[in-house]
């Protein structure tokens, strides 16, 4: 009588594990909507930033496959199929004799639980962690954007004093001609001029290394074309100290990121607990070897022996729960931080809205009419042409540092979002950073 089971091995052979890979779909198209823009604005730059850079998709694609890690760490082990045959056996009087065994492996109950939790905190300080690098990111192009439209304005507004510096040179030749003026007058507006055009060389290599920095964050190439920047937000108050506190401590992402860490180390440490007790392993099988039918059919039951005598059970204990007492000092360490980090940048961005605030109704207003007197007084003989450049210069480094001051603001407004852990409202339409440089002076020199 041939093996009730003859044929098992080609079954064996027959079974295949089938692993469904799932694959995100990749966004091929890279969207960007920079391109064709009049000017461009904080928000929109933000934007591209956030859907083009290459870094934070790498990071996506980590917080998604940490995703998919929960279901198999909180499920069994695959089951085990063992097959023996005994090969003296093949021609005899019963046939091939064979011995076929079917187990699985069942851990103390809660680990499995514990793995799928510590599993899914693992994959929420992933997504934290992607979170605080969108934080990161939108400061940085915040800051860059401030940089490029702070080059952009100073550009026009030392195009407008070489213009302005053109027609003092012009006004000079004409008081040269009359007897009235020297000319060291003329070439003195001729060195200033060309010291402008030095000064105007800088700021286009540092517009186009702003240019490439932003385009590295888009993951475009360096000397791609930007837009022109929009005018900034009108300088705004920034919101309460206690409510940033209260808004950062709550959602911040590297503090939910660390909280996430502390919930997945303390996952490890009970299932540290539990690897104490015994694992099991139910098995059924049939052999064909026995001549007695009555126990070829065979279940049993294996557990292994928990003994600690090298101390490796304590040592695992030990070692997770100072991986737990490390997140937690690390969360009061980091909720220091920031604490720290939002009274700094309140300050500021409270400093820098003054400092604008002083240079458009003060110190602008005043620079332009010192240097309308300047030219008046040259004009009526009653002044020296340094007296004019003098005046000229000290409006040119006003209307600077209004443009630095306003830049400066953004620059503390992104720090002081990247704390809180959110974009902060209260920027209204912006309007324009200052008066046009030859404005007043220009005119009193055309009517003069």
């Amino acid at each position: 009588m041939r093996n009730p089971i003859g044929g098992l091995m080609a079954l064996v052979l027959t079974i295949t594990p089938l692993i469904a890979v799932a694959v995100p779909p990749l966004d091929e198209e890279n969207v960007q909507p920079l391109e064709g823009a009049k000017e461009l604005t904080a928000e929109q730059l933000v934007a591209a930033v956030l859907n083009n850079n290459a870094g934070l998709r790498g990071l996506a694609a980590a917080a998604e496959a940490a995703d998919y890690r929960i279901a198999p760490a909180g499920a069994l082990d695959d089951p085990m199929l063992t097959y023996a045959g005994a090969p003296e056996t093949a021609g005899g009087p019963r046939g091939f004799q064979e011995r076929v065994e079917l187990s699985q492996t069942l851990p103390w109950p809660g680990k499995l639980a514990l793995r799928e939790e510590s599993a899914r905190a693992q994959a929420q300080a992933q997504r934290q962690s992607l979170s605080d690098q969108r934080l990161v990111l939108a400061a940085a192009a915040k800051r860059l954007f401030a940089e490029w439209s702070y080059i952009h304005r100073t550009l026009q507004i030392k195009h407008a004093h070489k213009d302005l510096l053109v027609e003092l040179q012009r006004v000079a030749e004409t008081q040269y001609a009359v007897g009235t003026a020297r000319q060291q007058d003329v070439l003195l507006a001729a060195v200033e001029e060309a010291r402008i055009d030095t000064e105007i060389v800088a700021h286009q290599r540092r517009q186009r290394e702003v240019r490439a920095m932003v385009n590295g964050l888009l993951n475009r190439p360096p000397d791609t074309s930007l837009p022109p920047p929009a005018p900034l937000p009108e300088p705004q108050g920034p919101p309460g100290l206690p409510v940033l506190q209260a808004a950062a401590l709550e959602e911040h992402p590297s503090l939910q990121r660390i909280r996430a860490q502390v919930d997945a180390a303390e996952a490890q440490h009970g299932l540290a607990r539990k690897d104490y007790f015994p694992d099991f392993k139910l098995a059924a099988g049939y052999s064909s070897l026995w001549d007695d039918a009555d126990k070829r059919w065979t279940v049993g039951l294996t557990i292994n022996l928990p003994f600690d005598f090298s101390n490796k059970r304590d040592a695992t204990a030990d070692a997770t729960r100072a991986d737990v007492m490390r997140y937690q000092w690390q969360l009061t360490d980091q909720e220091a931080q920031l604490l720290a980090q939002l009274e700094r940048g309140r300050a500021r961005v409270q400093e820098t809205r003054d400092v604008v605030d002083i240079h458009r109704r003060r110190l602008v207003p005043l620079a332009e009419e010192n240097l309308d007197a300047a030219v008046a007084d040259y004009r009526a003989g009653r002044g020296s042409f340094l007296n004019v450049i003098d005046a000229e210069r000290q409006q040119l480094r006003t209307e600077d540092n209004l443009a630095r001051a306003h830049a400066d603001y953004l620059r503390a407004l992104a720090a002081l979002e990247q704390a809180a852990g959110r974009p902060l409202d209260g920027a209204s339409p912006p309007s324009a950073t200052s008066s046009s440089p030859a404005g007043a002076h220009g005119d009193a020199i055309e009517h003069e």
